[in-house]
């Protein structure tokens, strides 16, 4: 395949380090969302239930640990993410389709995949909250593809960047 555009690890220099600043930010941005996740849910599957469809109490006297998100948070939350998720993986995956040490079907799985388990994470959190606490095992799986994906293009990405010698 004739491939115009240059691969990263022949990039000048300068845009090299341009580019892995870039990178590191936005995974420092990425990875405090990743901590709020963890401080919000506890990364199980009944703190993600709590945080969106509330506490469960044991009798009517008990007073929730946490409230069902009211419909326009939800909307807020969902609206916001899907956005910010969008042009992360935009912005990354127009770099990671430059590295030159991944390539073939695992790249194009890696640039696409993002986006579906985005979707599948926030689309679950509507099911946590409107149908099943279940739905926070899906939320969890795509969570974590999301995360991973985004570190593996990352990491990538910077090897190419900054290690890669041809």
């Amino acid at each position: 395949m004739n491939n115009s555009l240059p691969r990263l690890c022949d990039l000048p220099q300068k845009v090299k380090y341009f580019l892995a600043a870039f990178l590191l930010v936005m995974t420092i941005g990425v990875t405090v969302g990743f901590i709020y996740v963890n401080q919000t849910t506890g990364f199980s599957g009944q703190g993600t239930s709590d945080h969106y469809a509330g506490s469960i109490l044991e009798d009517d006297m008990d007073i929730p640990e946490k409230y069902p998100k009211e419909f326009e948070s939800m909307l807020l939350t969902i609206h916001t993410h899907l956005i910010s998720f969008s042009f992360i993986f935009l912005l990354l995956g127009a770099l990671f389709y430059m590295n030159s040490t991944i390539t073939g079907g695992c790249k194009t799985f890696l640039l696409v995949e993002p986006f579906i388990s985005v979707l599948g994470t926030f689309g679950s959190i509507w099911g946590i909250r409107y149908f099943s606490a279940s739905f926070s095992v899906a939320t969890m799986i795509f969570g974590v593809l999301t995360y991973l994906s985004f570190y593996i293009m990352v990491s990538v990405c910077i090897y190419d960047l900054l290690l890669k010698k041809d």
